[in-house]
C-alpha cells in the first residue's frame, strides 16, 4: 500500500535550479515506484467545499508571476483520472462531505512542480482535490480518513504546500533572519 505524503513543493523555480530539494523529489519518485494514480491536495486550490478535478487531460496552470520566462514554458500534462476522482468524490460524499467535480481544473504549481521532478514522464493519471482552509484541520483530517481506501488501490495521496506561505513576510525579511515564533512553534510540532 502506498503512503500518504506531505511535500513542501518549494518555489516554482525548483525544476530549474540545482538544489537538494530537487534531488530529493527526483529520488522520491523512484523510491515510491509507479502508483496507479496520483491525488494531489494542493495549497493553491481553495474552494468553499471539497472539489475534485475530473479533467480528462491535465493542463499546466502557471499560477504565479515575476519568475524567469523559461519557467512559463514548462509543461506537465499527465492524463487525468476522472474515474478515480469520481470514486474519491463518492468516498467523501459517504463521509458526509458533499463534493463537487470540476471538469476543467488543471494542475497548479503546488501539484505540477513536485510531480515534474518525481514522475517526469507525465504518464500517471493525476487529479487534484481542493482544500478549505476556513474549515480547519479537523475537516481535513476527516477528508484524509475518508480517502484512505484509495491507497489500497495503489493511489498515491499527496498533500502539497509549505510550512508557511506568507510571501510578504518572506520578501520583507533577511534570508538569515530567525524564523518567526509562529513558524518555529509549528515546525517543532511537526517534528
Amino acid at each position: 500500500m502506498l503512503p500518504a505524503i506531505f511535500l513542501s513543493h518549494g518555489a516554482p523555480t525548483l525544476p530549474l535550479v540545482d538544489a537538494p530539494a530537487r534531488d530529493f523529489l527526483r529520488g522520491l519518485g523512484q523510491d515510491l515506484g509507479r502508483p496507479s494514480a496520483i491525488l494531489v491536495a494542493s495549497a493553491h486550490w481553495e474552494t468553499p467545499a471539497p472539489t475534485v478535478s475530473t479533467i480528462a487531460r491535465n493542463t499546466t496552470i502557471h499560477d504565479f508571476y515575476g519568475f524567469p520566462r523559461e519557467l512559463y514554458q514548462l509543461r506537465y500534462e499527465p492524463p487525468g483520472a476522472p474515474d478515480v476522482a469520481a470514486a474519491a468524490a463518492d468516498l467523501l460524499d459517504k463521509a458526509g462531505l458533499p463534493t463537487g467535480q470540476d471538469p476543467a481544473q488543471g494542475l497548479d504549481h503546488g501539484a505540477w512542480v513536485p510531480l515534474l521532478l518525481m514522475y517526469p514522464e507525465a504518464n500517471i493519471p493525476t487529479f487534484q482535490l481542493s482544500i478549505q482552509p476556513h474549515l480547519g484541520p479537523r475537516h481535513h483530517l476527516t477528508v484524509g480518513k475518508a480517502l484512505a481506501p484509495l491507497r489500497q488501490q495503489g493511489v498515491l495521496i499527496v498533500g502539497s504546500g509549505a510550512f508557511t506561505h506568507n510571501l510578504a513576510r518572506f520578501r520583507g525579511g533577511a534570508v538569515d533572519a530567525p524564523a518567526p515564533p509562529d513558524v518555529t512553534a509549528f515546525a517543532d510540532w511537526f517534528d
